[in-house]
């Protein structure tokens, strides 16, 4: 049985994600995911693309990626390929590294698109890693809630939806979901 295709135009932005086989790390230490986030500019050189923002996760990825002039599969297949490639190398083993094809929800929706942004901020919290977003050094999200920067995203679209105080509104449309005992 053929595939479903995914829906595609430029300017198309999704929700991706991609899971380690078997749910395995996909990612043993910071020098892995550093690499990961290398590949990821070597492919937005090839085929750009506007990161709103990620998390590396250690046995899978999200990412917020909006299209410009390309398919996000040749961005993935790219990125993909040379992580695998990379890290079956580096950690002497074969086979494959990803989990069948990567997922990818169309966001179709202003509220979906912040949703998204919420989740993928959260999913550190949500698997009990650290207590608070921030803490979580492998996300996008202290870029949105502070002055630090980030140069692999940008957080222009997802902070204009917020009129006022945008970074602090940003920190409590994420953090006010939490339950009281894990904030602050």
């Amino acid at each position: 049985m053929a595939r479903k295709l995914r829906i595609y135009f430029g300017g198309a932005t999704y929700h991706i994600t991609n899971r380690g086989n078997r749910r395995e790390a996909v990612f043993y230490d910071d020098e892995d995911r550093n690499r990961y986030l290398k590949i990821l500019e070597e492919t937005r050189a090839i085929y750009p693309f506007i990161l709103h923002s990620y998390c590396l996760m250690s046995n899978h990825i999200h990412l917020l990626l909006e299209t410009i002039d390309h398919h996000p599969k040749e961005i993935m297949k790219m990125i993909n390929s040379r992580y695998a490639i990379y890290f079956n190398k580096r950690h002497e083993l074969v086979g494959h590294l990803f989990q069948g094809r990567y997922g990818a929800e169309i966001i179709d929706t202003p509220q979906y698109f912040l949703e998204a942004s919420r989740y993928i901020h959260l999913n550190p919290v949500e698997a009990k890693m650290v207590e608070r977003p921030q803490d979580y050094p492998w996300s996008s999200y202290q870029a949105f809630i502070s002055d630090s920067k980030n140069p692999h995203i940008s957080t222009e679209k997802t902070l204009a939806y917020f009129e006022n105080s945008q970074k602090e509104t940003y920190k409590y449309y994420v953090e006010s979901i939490l339950k009281p005992t894990d904030q602050f």
